[in-house]
């Protein structure tokens, strides 16, 4: 928030209306963390709450003749959001578009026609949830995978398990060393506590999250061969020309931020138009290309490409937007507005003096990672760039590891993880992640091992 409003802000943190938040706020988090069983969708409750929280810091204010400085903390903190909300939906529109142009349904394909033994396709899967969530988000990465064993496994419940568990560790870890991997290591670029290339250093502690756990529980993968099965997919028109334009659109975003000092918001806005353009022209010559697939499938008598061919639609960018993950990017904005109207109130200055005063920067960071996998790692992350503590360049690093690895402690710990429970509903619960703790424990203490050795010359 401005200067001018932090200096001025009242220290509520012991007033009743402080209190009164405190508890609307862990309210509606009991509820966020009780998602699955109630099967109330997250944003609801922090929606609720966030505008509870900045009424009544409002009214405060507005009491003590001073509602210009709530207004103008709110207006940032909104603005924060909105930087992260356009960027989110750029790459969820870019990551359904290839979804719908079957971009994904083909890698999956050729997945499954290869008949891999399921050691094999445990740590395939494993490793391309990795390679891919850097690029594309964590959680549509672990959906993409996920479909793939739940698919070739055909209702081995202990595999899909097992698998689901490797998945959700791999993305979360693939993410982790990438500003495009998660939310938080996007909120800690933009904030620019990390430029883009040093994301990078965390490449070797994020690769032994995943490998440390991966290990182990590949030694109880049972011997043998899921059934072969052939299934043929078909791209649809500009699938690689679009996953190009993706590229093209984080590179816009790269170079405005790392050369030019800009939002990378506006790469990807600029981006958003380009693929806008792209479906110009698939729907201006979709009419030419489909007369020449007619024409083609008429002399070769394929009465099964004639039928398909008569359902094709144009494609239009909008519906990709239409199905962006609304529900978490509302979430986000509740959950911002939520810290933010706390941290006005002065509670996370408290927060920040008992973590970091002490001197223990790096078991403050491990202690917030490990709390990831409980609370959700976007509030945590946001608190702590909210606080903006002073700490090392190797602090700031650790503190983007944990909370991007730590949420894979338990399966509601992280996006993809709450994904996969319901994509895999009945095959991967929370039991079932559950009882690979200690191995995925023993992981984040290596990863963070790691990366206090590797990197030591940054603390």
């Amino acid at each position: 928030m401005p200067a001018h409003a932090q200096d001025a802000a009242l220290d509520l943190t012991r007033s009743s209306i402080g209190y009164v938040t405190l508890v609307v706020f862990t309210l509606a988090y009991l509820l966020v963390m009780l998602e699955e069983k109630l099967q109330l969708r997250k944003s609801k409750p922090v929606l609720v709450a966030a505008g509870i929280i900045w009424f009544m810091i409002g009214g405060y204010y507005t009491q003590a003749g001073m509602a210009e400085i709530s207004e103008a903390a709110f207006r940032e903190t909104l603005l924060e959001f909105a930087e992260l909300m356009l960027f989110l939906l750029v790459a969820m529109t870019y990551i359904n578009a290839m979804e719908e142009r079957r971009l994904f349904d083909g890698l999956r394909a050729w997945m499954v026609r290869k008949g891999f033994n399921y050691r094999t396709l445990f740590w395939l899967t494993g490793a391309l949830a990795f390679c891919i969530s850097p690029i594309a988000d964590n959680m549509t990465t672990a959906l993409l995978m996920c479909a793939v064993v739940v698919k070739v496994a055909d209702g081995h419940r202990s595999f899909i398990n097992l698998c689901c568990v490797n998945i959700v560790v791999a993305a979360n870890a693939g993410g982790a060393f990438s500003p495009f991997g998660d939310i938080t290591t996007l909120m800690v670029w933009q904030a620019q506590k990390i430029q883009f290339n040093e994301f990078f250093v965390l490449f070797l502690p994020s690769l032994v999250n995943f490998l440390v756990p991966a290990l182990v529980m590949s030694l109880f993968v049972e011997r043998g061969t899921p059934s072969a099965m052939n299934e043929e997919v078909e791209l649809k028109r500009g699938a690689f020309r679009i996953a190009l334009l993706f590229l093209v659109t984080i590179a816009l975003a790269i170079i405005g931020h790392s050369l030019l000092g800009l939002p990378p918001v506006l790469g990807m806005i600029t981006g958003l138009g380009l693929l806008q353009f792209f479906g110009y022209f698939l729907r201006k010559t979709l009419p030419s290309s489909l007369a020449r697939k007619r024409a083609r499938a008429e002399h070769n008598g394929d009465a099964e490409t004639l039928k398909r061919l008569g359902g094709v639609v144009p494609f239009n960018v909008f519906d990709p937007i239409a199905r962006a993950e609304w529900d978490t990017l509302l979430f986000f904005y509740g959950v911002v507005l939520c810290v933010g109207g706390l941290g006005f109130m002065g509670y996370l200055s408290l927060l920040s003096s008992a973590l970091y005063d002490g001197g223990n920067a790096t078991m403050a960071n491990v202690v917030l990672g490990l709390m990831s996998a409980v609370v959700d790692n976007i509030p945590i992350m946001f608190a702590v760039l909210t606080m903006s503590p002073e700490m090392s360049h190797g602090q700031w690093l650790l503190i983007t590891l944990t909370a991007g690895v730590g949420g894979s402690l338990l399966s509601i710990g992280s996006a993809a993880g709450v994904a996969l429970m319901g994509a895999a509903r009945g095959h991967y619960t929370f039991m079932g992640h559950l009882r690979w703790m200690p191995v995925l424990l023993l992981g984040y203490i290596a990863s963070v091992l790691v990366h206090l050795w590797i990197n030591a010359h940054l603390f």
